[in-house]
């Protein structure tokens, strides 16, 4: 059986519908459903089971599951924007140190989620620790997991992967409401709208033109299901080690939408003249905590085998905006 914690999440249903692909059912979804609506997430996916985070660590430590294949540790408190330092810390870093110890002491490959958010305002996007400086609970929740892996370094005896994940975006991610990616807010909000929202310039940045690495979660699960295959024991960084702008999201999406409905594409220029993108000042509570640039180096992940190309934004925000029609989203 393979575990998939955070299963009925974004990048976990991700990770199960990638799994299905391979003829892989024997999962385990382990989740908490007190958002009722992510369910939603796995109607069109075969697993053996779900079960909610705080049974299946009773049962885990208990030693009453079934053999266990790998443990693909999804399951976090992800908003950036939390508050409750004590309650993030036991969710995203305690919880993790538990897989972490149960998986080594029974030789059992465990792959986790960590997060470009280590590197905060950093332009240096390297896995060391002279780059990491988080600026949000969330983000030192998964740097300081990080730290203690590279603590218990020498005696790791069974393979461990953790992958700093860069802006994701993709299917499954509705459930996430705000901090959903932006290809899906410009998506709903040219629909609904007929215009999109981006930031207006900030860090010596012009408007929209803040930089991010944005990769497709079908690209991460790649990643991940190489790695099953192909362990090799280490923190790598999960981009396409490409940054494009705010502005390439929105007018990769507007095209998108428009070529579905067979309108002419427009470029950036006739956006703008047509006001589709219009710029808005960043709120307070981001100021000084803000990644205006963001770009891995993935330089560690392809020394460790993982050769396969990245879909560009317009080629994967193109896929996404696709499926979203298709699912009449």
């Amino acid at each position: 059986m393979i575990i998939v914690t955070g299963g009925a999440g974004f990048i976990g249903a991700n990770l199960v519908h990638a799994l299905n692909q391979r003829g892989v059912t024997d999962i385990l979804v382990v989740d908490h459903l007190s958002q009722a609506g992510k369910f939603l997430n796995l109607t069109d996916l075969d697993i053996a089971d779900y079960m909610e985070a705080e049974r299946f660590i009773t049962l885990l430590e208990e030693g009453k599951l079934p053999a266990i294949e790998a443990i693909f540790h999804e399951g976090a408190c992800s908003d950036t924007m939390a508050t409750d330092g004590r309650y993030i810390m036991e969710n995203n870093y305690a919880f993790s140190k538990t897989l972490l110890h149960w998986c080594q002491l029974r030789n059992v490959p465990f792959l986790y989620a960590s997060s470009a958010s280590v590197y905060g305002m950093t332009q240096q996007f390297r896995e060391e620790r002279a780059c990491e400086s988080p600026l949000n609970i969330y983000g030192f929740s998964k740097f300081q997991f990080d730290q203690y892996l590279r603590h218990v370094w020498p005696n790791l005896k069974a393979p461990v992967h953790g992958f700093r994940y860069f802006n994701v975006y993709g299917p499954r991610e509705l459930h996430k409401g705000r901090m959903a990616s932006v290809a899906l807010h410009f998506y709903q909000q040219y629909r609904r709208d007929g215009y999109v929202h981006l930031f207006a310039g900030s860090d010596g940045y012009g408007d929209g033109e803040q930089r991010r690495d944005f990769i497709h979660v079908d690209d991460v699960c790649a990643v991940n299901l190489h790695f099953l295959e192909h362990p090799r024991t280490g923190i790598y960084n999960v981009g396409t080690g490409q940054a494009q702008t705010f502005n390439e999201v929105a007018v990769a999406t507007v095209g998108a939408i428009d070529a579905l409905a067979k309108r002419p594409a427009r470029h950036l220029g006739a956006l703008h003249k047509a006001q589709v993108i219009r710029y808005m000042p960043m709120p307070e509570a981001l100021h000084g905590k803000y990644q205006s640039y963001t770009q891995a180096d993935i330089g560690a992940l392809r020394g460790a085998g993982f050769s396969a190309p990245f879909l560009n934004v317009e080629e994967g925000v193109s896929r996404y905006v696709r499926w979203l029609a298709e699912k009449g989203r």
